[in-house]
C-alpha cells in the first residue's frame, strides 16, 4: 500500500500539521510505502499530482482558518479536481487543527475537505479535529499514549488503523489532556511573550481597528 502524507499547512517548517503528520507515520505499518508532500504555496507540481496518482491514500494535516482550510490550500485542491486523475479509488482522510480548546471547532474544515472528495470523485474516508494545536510544539516527547498528548495519539493510532485497512471511520473530535483553563492561561502567557518580543506593550492586545 501506498500513502501520500501531504502537510497543507503555509509553514515550511516547525508546523502543527506536520508534527502530527509525524506522530502518524510511527503508527504506519513498516511495509507500508510513505510519501511525503509539502503543500506550502497555491500551486502544486506537475510531478506531484503525476505521483499522488500512484497512490492508494491521500492523509492531508492543516490548520484551522476561519472555519475553514488555508487559502493555499484550497487552490491546490482545486488544481487537482482539474488534474482528473483517474483513479477513483482513492481514500481521502483530513487531519484538521486549531488553536481552539475544543476539537469540533474543526467540524467545518474537516466538512470542506470532505465536500471536495465527493466532488472529485474520490472516497472521502473520516478524520480527526484536533483541539489544542496551538500548544503542542510546546509539550514534552513522552512515549506515546501518555501525558497530555494522549488522547490525540490514541485518535492518531485508530486513523492509522484505519488508513491501511483501506476503511471509513467517522470523523472523530479530540483534545490534549489538560484543563481548559490552564490551557487558555497558556496562550495568553503566550500571547504577552510575543508581543514583547515584537517591541510592543500588553495593553495593546486589546486594541480595536480604528
Amino acid at each position: 500500500m501506498k500513502i501520500a502524507l501531504i502537510d497543507g499547512s503555509p509553514k515550511v517548517t516547525n508546523s502543527t500539521s506536520s508534527a502530527l503528520l509525524g506522530d502518524l507515520k510511527e503508527y504506519l505499518a513498516e511495509k507500508t510505502e510513505i510519501v511525503n508532500f509539502g503543500v506550502h504555496s497555491s500551486e502544486i507540481s506537475k510531478e506531484a499530482i503525476e505521483e499522488l496518482a500512484k497512490t492508494d491514500a491521500w492523509v492531508f494535516a492543516y490548520p484551522l482558518y476561519l472555519d475553514g482550510i488555508p487559502g493555499h490550500l484550497l487552490a491546490c485542491l482545486i488544481q487537482l479536481e482539474e488534474a482528473c486523475i483517474n483513479n477513483p479509488q482513492i481514500h481521502i482522510y483530513g487531519i484538521a487543527n486549531c488553536g481552539f480548546y475544543e476539537g469540533i471547532q474543526a467540524e467545518l474544515a474537516l466538512k470542506l475537505l470532505q465536500n471536495w472528495s465527493l466532488k472529485a470523485s474520490f472516497i472521502w474516508s473520516g478524520g480527526i479535529g484536533v483541539g489544542g494545536g496551538g500548544g503542542l510544539a510546546m509539550m514534552p516527547k513522552l512515549n506515546p499514549g501518555h501525558g497530555p498528548k494522549a488522547p490525540i495519539d490514541k485518535a492518531l493510532a485508530d486513523l492509522s488503523d484505519v488508513v491501511m485497512k483501506g476503511e471509513v471511520q467517522e470523523n472523530n473530535y479530540v483534545s490534549v489532556a489538560f484543563p481548559r483553563f490552564l490551557y487558555k492561561f497558556g496562550a495568553q502567557m503566550g500571547w504577552r511573550r510575543m508581543i514583547k518580543a515584537n517591541g510592543g506593550k500588553v495593553k495593546d492586545l486589546g486594541k480595536k481597528p480604528e
